[in-house]
């Protein structure tokens, strides 16, 4: 599921139902219309409800642009969340592309949980080499089914396997070819099994302000095509809500990965790739081991205006015990947030940030960063 570039497709294509709807910002009355839809739904298939929404985007790795999500909301039984099928297309200002499907499933008082995707995509982006920046294409089909199970209300744990089928290519005519090692990664079909756990204790899962959110995955891919070997991937994000004050909460994020020395470019840690760090493309800062740790403020304003405040200290290497020897790198940042539903705490967000390279970069995006 989280090589990189890919990656910044599946939000919006695996999209739960919050996320989905928190698009319409730029059609308020499709919110409305998911309010109704929720508020007169009852349980099963049939009784479910359509939602068509358009979502505006901004990241600084493939530029900003536009999904348009269509979706069937429904309930399985009563003491589950809703489930959902949805379909969603996408195109950035840097001519990137995709489309794809999703369909998750929550049942049995929410104990089981399927999540499955399938996304075709051909995304632009640059890649930082020793020769500096060089534009690229990567094209792939990329699927993905988890089955979980919650052995608890606050705890789950499962399996899952994604499918992966890409090619990377110069992005244009006359620039130069890709250079070692990343070009051991150019024509790859892999298939990657994964154990997934989560432990969540968060009060909300669209806006949480206590509680906490442990995710934790591990996977071991197999390549059936490329002349790289079989790698390995973990990761564990831990996030912590305060609400020290009314209408005040601070959101706390410490993450780590590691990749075995096999792993592609494009499946490796980096800062952003898994840990939704904002500041840096999520492939300027690419290797075998990350950490970082993340602190922002939520503040809310009126019951429609809301600002976040940010900042992140990060770092990459070959091993945790080399992790400085590539420098930290840093970024802070000031957010704005239009809460875009009526009875659900769904805000559509646009943040700055500037790094310690002094660049800026833009996000726009749905829900919050974690």
């Amino acid at each position: 599921m989280r090589p990189h570039a890919i990656t910044l497709v599946l939000p919006i294509l695996a999209c739960s139902a919050s996320v989905t709807i928190a698009g319409s910002v730029t059609l308020e009355p499709n919110v409305d219309t998911f309010d109704d839809a929720q508020e007169e739904e009852t349980v099963g298939f049939g009784n479910g409800s359509v939602i068509v929404v358009p979502i505006p985007f901004s990241d600084p790795t493939i530029g900003s642009g536009l999904t348009l999500a269509a979706g069937y909301l429904f309930t399985i039984d009563e003491g589950s969340k809703p489930s959902l099928i949805g379909l969603a297309a996408l195109r950035s200002s840097n001519g990137s592309e995709a489309y794809g499907g999703a369909a998750n499933f929550a049942f049995d008082n929410n104990r089981w949980l399927i999540k499955s995707l399938y996304a075709k995509a051909n995304i632009n982006y640059d890649l930082f080499t020793p020769i500096g920046r060089l534009p690229i294409t990567q094209e792939g089909d990329l699927g993905r089914l988890e089955l979980s199970y919650g052995f608890t209300p606050d705890i789950s744990a499962g399996i899952a396997v994604r499918y992966l089928n890409t090619s990377i290519s110069p992005d244009g005519l006359g620039l130069p070819p890709i250079p070692p090692p990343f070009d051991r990664f150019l024509n790859m079909e892999i298939v990657t099994p994964a154990l997934v756990a989560n432990w969540d204790t968060r009060d909300d899962t669209i806006y949480p302000t206590k509680g906490f959110n442990l995710n934790f995955e591990a996977s071991h891919s197999y390549t059936l095509e490329g002349i790289t070997g079989d790698y390995s991937k973990s990761f564990v994000n831990f996030t912590k809500y305060f609400n020290p004050i009314p209408n005040g909460v601070i959101a706390a994020r410490v993450s780590t990965c590691a990749a075995s020395q096999e792993t592609p470019f494009f499946d490796q840690c980096s800062l952003g790739g898994t840990d939704a760090f904002r500041g840096f493309p999520v492939t300027q800062f690419l290797d075998f081991r990350s950490a970082s740790l993340q602190v922002e403020y939520r503040h809310q304003f009126t019951k429609r205006i809301g600002a976040v405040a940010f900042g992140g200290v990060g770092q990459t290497g070959d091993s945790f015990s080399d992790l400085s020897d590539g420098g930290t790198h840093s970024a802070f940042g000031l957010g704005a947030r239009y809460r875009v539903s009526k009875k659900f705490p769904v805000d559509f967000s646009v943040d700055w940030a500037r790094n310690n390279l002094d660049e800026d970069q833009l996000y726009i995006y749905v829900g919050q960063r974690f």
